[in-house]
């Protein structure tokens, strides 16, 4: 991403805890809030900063805007919070991001746990029918109403999207698309959604600068995504000098909602293994 010259647009942020900061970056469609799958376990050691960011959630804009600009609103919002120093965890989109800010404030990134994500983002999303966003809009409204209600998973669920979203069609992960995906959906704004395609069409890769990032980092992949292909982010992962890279199987896009315990539990230990989050 080149830089831009715009100017910082104000986020909506969500802050939990005390400690070292950690900021949380959602993917599209997505919220701060929608980050809570790791926000309500890491803000009882850290301090969480989870923003909408432009265009998403809270965060209104009108006019059209570059991804760019997402970098500036990220740095103006950690000199607002006084952070000098973050862990960045980004999911889908907020990986990218991750990835772009430690690139452009090196002396300000830690480490970068990326979950779900790519500098080359691949897809092998098979075609969507009339049928598919059928079924994904009358499950969707039904979780909503009943959250992880068994027969709403099995007729209309597992026919949906969804089946490419997740791979675990259990309570746990539509408790999470009742609460979380659906408002953050409908709150994704028409210039976010632009402004990504402008990218994607763009063919945006950035592996050939990964080397430049210092700082350890995690990847966390879903065997079967089809939104970001688990071999892209292992391309990404190989070419970050220190990267951990873990991808776990029977699990999508959305495979924080599918395996948060085993998930949380395996950034736990990387945080500790490094040494990561000391306040000095």
């Amino acid at each position: 991403m080149r830089s831009s010259s715009s100017q910082a647009v104000p986020l909506n942020v969500y802050v939990q805890g005390k400690g070292f900061p950690i900021l949380c970056l959602h993917g599209h469609p997505g919220s701060g809030s929608s980050m809570s799958v790791f926000t309500q376990h890491l803000s009882k050691r850290f301090q969480t900063i989870a923003p909408d960011l432009r265009g998403y959630g809270n965060s209104r804009v009108n006019d059209n805007f570059e991804m760019e600009d997402h970098l500036t609103d990220l740095e103006s919002l950690l000199d607002s919070l006084q952070v000098e120093r973050c862990i960045i965890l980004g999911w889908s989109l907020g990986g990218i991001l991750g990835m772009e800010l430690a690139l452009k404030l090196p002396q300000r990134v830690s480490g970068l746990i990326l979950i779900a994500t790519a500098a080359r983002p691949r897809s092998n999303h098979p075609p969507i029918s009339w049928q598919d966003n059928l079924y994904t809009g009358v499950a969707s409204i039904l979780n909503r109403l009943q959250p992880s209600w068994q027969w709403n998973i099995e007729t209309f669920g597992k026919r949906s999207l969804y089946r490419y979203l997740i791979q675990q069609h259990t309570p746990t992960a539509y408790n999470y698309i009742a609460a979380d995906a659906m408002s953050a959906y409908l709150q994704t704004s028409a210039v976010a959604q632009r402004a990504l395609n402008t990218a994607l069409k763009a063919n945006y890769n950035r592996l050939a600068d990964l080397e430049q990032i210092q700082c350890p980092s995690l990847m966390l992949a879903g065997a079967v995504d089809r939104h970001i292909t688990p071999e892209s982010s292992l391309e990404t992962a190989q070419h970050i000098q220190d990267c951990q890279w873990r991808c776990y199987p029977n699990t999508a896009h959305l495979l924080p909602w599918e395996i948060p315990a085993l998930l949380l539990k395996d950034i736990d230990e990387w945080i500790e293994q490094k040494g990561l989050g000391v306040m000095t």
